[in-house]
């Protein structure tokens, strides 16, 4: 990624959230080849999702109507293993990636063909909601809201799986659960997935940038200046690692003390390596 495509991420951000295509690609550009042309980039991005709405058929039932074109997108288990997985533009190429990044493909397909849909990001899962984002209330019942699994080829999720998929994960199901996903949400989401991914050492290099386009966002948590600190280290970047934590140790000082300890302690045995 160019010092340009940073500044085009916080602006995106910044000025149309909505638009998860262009954050999903300028995500995407920090792990594969621009070719020094940002907006050359962007464009071809954008027209592999248009292409795709131009494939959906003119009538029909929405879903039908999506399904016809993505139902051949989906996922399997081993794809959590790979970054490819979470860069919209190879989950274009290979029709295969993480359900944030599958339902991403469907909705800004439906907005492309004025179908309401919006995603849902359910505890341990990402699903789509065929309807209008405007008019969910979490008490009121709607029998024209569908799910859509798209990690699944597109197939229905009845209320029932979907209760099921919260449940698993220990917690109990609420209504508010298949509330629209803001798009903010949506990007430190997909974020939070790669910095998973890149937890090993070897993988800093990953996890840094992730961490800096975190940083980027409204509203960072103070802890990513922790995890910046600490992707430095594991680069090598000693000195700079331990300023970070530093930094981080200052600015919870007040709220978490024991926090801003270790922090203290780890910058120090940081800066013990550099003797």
């Amino acid at each position: 990624m160019t010092r340009a495509s940073r500044h085009m991420f916080r602006a995106v951000m910044a000025d149309s959230p909505d638009r998860l295509d262009l954050a999903c690609l300028l995500i995407a550009a920090e792990a594969l080849p621009t070719e020094g042309n940002v907006d050359s980039y962007l464009a071809r991005g954008v027209a592999a999702l248009d292409r795709l709405a131009q494939r959906v058929p003119d009538e029909g039932d929405p879903h039908e109507r999506l399904a016809a074109v993505l139902g051949d997108f989906s996922g399997v288990a081993r794809d959590y293993e790979t970054l490819a997985s979470s860069l919209l533009p190879e989950v274009l190429r290979r029709r295969r990636g993480l359900p944030i990044l599958l339902s991403t493909v469907w909705t800004e397909v439906a907005r492309r063909v004025g179908i309401a849909a919006y995603g849902v990001g359910l505890p341990g899962h990402f699903v789509v909601a065929i309807g209008d984002p405007d008019t969910f209330h979490p008490d009121l019942p709607d029998g024209n809201r569908l799910l859509v699994d798209p990690w699944s080829g597109g197939r229905l999720l009845r209320f029932d799986a979907a209760r099921d998929l919260v449940e698993r994960t220990g917690q109990p199901f609420r209504r508010d659960h298949l509330a629209p996903a803001q798009p903010l949400n949506t990007v430190e989401r997909i974020l939070a997935n790669i910095r998973a991914w890149a937890a090993h050492p070897l993988r800093a290099a990953t996890r840094l940038w992730t961490i800096d386009l975190a940083l980027a966002l409204p509203e960072p948590p103070p802890w990513l200046l922790r995890d910046r600190g600490l992707a430095l280290r594991d680069l090598g970047h000693l000195p700079l690692s331990a300023r970070w934590l530093e930094e981080y140790a200052e600015v919870v000082e007040d709220t978490s003390p024991h926090e801003a300890d270790t922090a203290r302690r780890e910058a120090r045995g940081v800066r013990a390596r550099l003797n």
